[in-house]
């Protein structure tokens, strides 16, 4: 994922297209000094969006859909303006916020709900014991590049929708959607508990610095710097960092399907998702037949930015040069390009999409995120020597298993070291909102949206212990005489002991 620049910014900038080198716009930056007072307005507006409650949340957050889906033209032409993208990449980013809003919408009320627990032991029956789900007043989400629109709001609808304020600090390389999206939120009808920080690295550390909780998402290293500074203040966070996604295509898999699979998952957005498909492994037996399949897929790709083309640019030169290095690091080790291979001599940010074959773990292609388009594919002996060099990553953020035996894929699917897997099918966890979407290893801490716990994160639990009668109120306070003790001590014991002696049986 991007990482957070270091690049200190003028107070104003013009954003150009990637793919052209067009104006699409022009960008104030924020102060890092008026952060605190942003910060601040926020978390007096918080304490009203709280006590609507989250029948009164889910009416302002479907009107924001509402509107989202009438304005998706505008959004998805300043989207393709700001990075490049291809008309259909650029497609698939409002209708997700709405499904993420809808189903918030239908089901925070009961997710947010007290939540009554048992009394751990008889003589506690006396108790009633709820946990209570309390917003943190101001969330901060620093959000990336790749995907301004969804990346931006599928994390802040969740904090919204939990009765939180959101303070937003979009990508510095892509900040004009997000002045449309706050926009459209003030023109729904919602109160101001949505603002943005617009800027570069001071900026992301205000924005950490005034914060309650930080969501982030970006590359691991600037994810590890996110959390050392937040841990200041000891401000939980959620990140969503880096990946290096491998796709496992057994000997007895759909081949065409699994094809169509890598390309789309490879491709996709030029390569710059976080769960795209960066490596694949193939059994032996069906490994020239997956090749082939795949190289007749990639040549039919078209590139270029706008409408009639399958993926875009790439946001700037450096991504560009990130995927040229990979690129030549394996084909000076033995690798081969079957497509692509060498940056095209037109202008704009484009690099083709390239499949490399005869690659192994001595290539960065295969061990380092490249964030472009590119496919590695290597040939393996073995399900186990699949399974073995998929987890051989620091990387542990989502994989696709293809087999037609569902069962055995699932066997794989459970021995990978990531936070989803998704069986004849790549980055369709992203569409299940009722699921968490979280890494292990460096590619992340914490989940983003997904049922409850998507609301949930962003609470703080509140334990309200309250009487059912008074009988017993005040029994032990104090009374430290020696029969009381003796009474107490055999009563807590016999108590503590009935549910592993009956488990022990």
């Amino acid at each position: 994922m991007t990482a957070t620049s270091d690049v200190e910014l003028p107070d104003t900038s013009t954003i150009r297209n990637p793919a052209t080198g067009a104006v699409a716009g022009t960008v104030r930056w924020t102060d890092p000094a008026d952060v605190p007072r942003i910060a601040a307005g926020l978390r007096q507006a918080q304490r009203q969006w709280e006590a609507r409650g989250a029948k009164g949340r889910a009416k302002v957050l479907a009107r924001y859909a509402v509107w989202l889906g009438d304005h998706r033209d505008e959004i998805e032409s300043l989207l393709i303006k700001e990075t490049g993208k291809s008309a259909v990449d650029a497609a698939q980013e409002v209708p997700l916020l709405i499904m993420i809003a809808s189903y918030y919408v239908k089901t925070m009320e009961k997710a947010l709900a007290p939540e009554k627990r048992p009394a751990p032991l008889p003589f506690l029956s006396i108790k009633k014991i709820e946990v209570h789900y309390r917003p943190r007043p101001v969330v901060g989400i620093i959000a990336p590049w790749n995907y301004p629109v969804a990346n931006a709001l599928m994390d802040a609808i969740g904090a919204l929708a939990a009765g939180c304020a959101v303070l937003l600090k979009p990508s510095e390389r892509t900040p004009l959607t997000a002045e449309l999206l706050l926009r459209g939120w003030l023109d729904s009808g919602a109160p101001e508990v949505l603002a943005l920080a617009q800027g570069a690295r001071e900026v992301s550390e205000a924005v950490i610095d005034n914060a309650d909780f930080i969501q982030f998402t970006g590359s691991s290293a600037t994810g590890a710097k996110v959390m050392e500074r937040a841990a200041r203040r000891l401000t939980p966070v959620s990140l969503e960092l880096g990946g290096k996604d491998p796709m496992i295509v057994l000997e007895d898999a759909d081949i065409d399907l699994a094809a169509h699979a890598a390309v789309w998952g490879a491709f996709f957005n030029a390569g710059q998702t976080c769960v795209s498909v960066e490596r694949v492994y193939v059994l032996e037996s069906v490994y020239d037949k997956f090749v082939d399949a795949v190289v007749r897929d990639v040549e039919k790709l078209k590139m270029g930015a706008g409408e009639g083309f399958d993926f875009g640019s790439l946001i700037d030169e450096t991504q560009v040069a990130v995927t040229a290095r990979h690129v030549d690091d394996a084909l000076a080790k033995g690798a081969r390009a079957l497509t692509g291979g060498k940056r095209p001599e037109s202008e704009g940010n484009f690099y083709p999409p390239t499949v490399l074959v005869d690659v192994d773990h001595s290539m960065l292609c295969m061990t380092e995120e490249t964030f472009g388009p590119t496919l590695p594919i290597m040939k393996v002996a073995s399900v186990d020597e699949a399974i073995r060099l998929a987890n051989d990553s620091p990387y542990g953020l989502s994989a696709a298993v293809f087999s037609k035996d569902i069962e055995r894929a699932n066997d794989v699917a459970v021995e990978l070291d990531c936070g989803a897997v998704n069986i004849n099918d790549v980055i369709s966890n992203l569409m299940c909102t009722t699921a968490p979407m979280g890494g292990w290893k460096t590619s992340g801490l914490g989940a983003r949206f997904g049922g409850a716990d998507g609301l949930r994160k962003y609470c703080r639990q509140e334990v309200v212990v309250a009487p059912r009668t008074n009988v017993g109120a005040g029994g032990n306070y104090y009374n430290n005489s020696p029969k009381a003790l003796k009474r107490m001590n055999t009563l807590m014991t016999k108590l503590a002991l009935i549910t592993p002696k009956r488990a022990a049986k």
